[in-house]
């Protein structure tokens, strides 16, 4: 496979699941794409000037054509000190520089962004001038690195938010747990001060139960961990029949009808992590249902993912939510703790999946999963 095919797949890869980044990192892309700006046609010299959202500071990558002899220290200073930038042109477009220092030259630079008034850019010098195709290449080359950058953010965005959440998770289930062994406490003194067997297989149930949930606390808190999942082969179906089972009583309440695929898939999974993923997307499609509308799942599997999809026939989500629904505590249902859906998205991004929403044409919300069909880096 040629650079320029690796470069374009691992964007890719980064666009589908952008939460990992741990291959490929910035400096290796950016590396990538100079190298390969120096096969084509009369380049002799890239300079790429961007910033790096990971260091929070501006840098650099030089690379020079093959039997290129390097340029000076005095000729790469008077490049860096920008005093032939009279201009701030427009993004993506190629445009050519008089460099003083480069008589013998043609310059170009073709601005990625403007970061905090300062642009980010591909610097190009040849030996003879850029004909149209090569201007396009370098422009494709210039947006391939913007969407990056863009990723990049937006990995570093959802790694705060999940940070929160985390800590937030700890903080509440630490006061959980002291009410749940209280609970545990009088419900196994009432065990013991009753007479009836009937009552104390109650009482029984109830102590039964309290462990039951301190375990499912310690599961959920953990929020798809790495070091915590128990990813074994899992029936999506069944899954989500369960999830479906356990919101029954909801369903029945709105005259809800629930479609499922009768066809299956097997993924890697930590069961209980995806089904709380499950409950949350079913419960808040049905709090957002019409009465007797329908809920409708679909799934397609492909070579190495499943997507996966739940729609609903409410009214759809605002801008204002599309833009802030996964952002802990932001919560548009009365009593909502704004958290279901937050948690829901670590987990899926910890299996190494994505998940999103997006607006159905004919009315209606509809969240999105990709999940992979094979076991990645536990």
């Amino acid at each position: 496979m040629s650079k320029a095919m690796n470069i374009s797949f691992s964007l890719e890869k980064q666009k589908s699941n952008c939460h990992d980044l741990h291959a490929f990192d910035t400096e290796t892309f950016i590396g990538l794409q100079a190298e390969q700006l120096t096969f084509h046609e009369s380049i002799c010299f890239v300079r790429i000037l961007y910033y790096n959202p990971s260091l929070k500071a501006f840098k650099e990558r030089i690379e020079y054509a093959d039997n290129q002899p390097s340029f000076s220290q005095q000729e790469i200073a008077y490049l860096r000190s920008e005093a032939w930038l009279t201009d701030f042109p427009h993004v993506w477009n190629v445009h050519e520089f008089q460099l003083a220092q480069f008589p013998k030259y043609f310059s170009y630079i073709c601005p990625i962004r403007y970061t905090n008034q300062k642009p980010e850019y591909v610097q190009i010098i040849t030996h003879t001038p850029l004909g149209e195709k090569s201007r396009r290449y370098v422009t494709n080359a210039a947006q391939m690195l913007n969407q990056y950058i863009d990723i990049c953010l937006d990995n570093l965005q959802q790694k705060s938010k999940t940070e929160i959440l985390e800590q937030v998770l700890h903080k509440v289930g630490h006061q959980l747990r002291n009410n749940i062994a209280l609970v545990k406490l009088y419900a196994h003194n009432l065990f013991l001060g009753l007479k009836d067997n009937s009552w104390r297989e109650q009482a029984t149930i109830i102590c039964e139960s309290v462990n039951d949930l301190d375990t499912n606390l310690t599961d959920i808190i953990s929020c798809g961990q790495e070091s915590n999942l128990k990813i074994i082969p899992q029936d999506l179906r069944s899954i989500v029949d369960e999830s479906i089972k356990y919101l029954q009583p909801l369903i029945n309440q709105k005259q809800l009808k629930v479609n499922i695929p009768d066809t299956s898939a097997t993924l890697p999974l930590d069961k209980l992590q995806m089904k709380q993923v499950f409950d949350n997307l079913l419960s808040n499609a049905i709090h957002f249902s019409p009465n007797s509308g329908v809920i409708t799942f679909s799934w397609q599997v492909f070579y190495d993912e499943v997507l996966i999809k739940i729609s609903d026939q409410g009214l759809g989500i605002s801008l204002l939510d599309m833009q802030k629904i996964f952002t802990p505590f932001y919560s548009q249902r009365p009593g909502g703790t704004g958290l279901g859906l937050t948690i829901a998205k670590k987990i899926v991004l910890d299996h190494c999946g994505n998940l999103w929403a997006d607006n159905l044409s004919a009315g209606g919300a509809q969240f999105c999963l990709i999940l992979p069909t094979k076991k990645k880096y536990y």
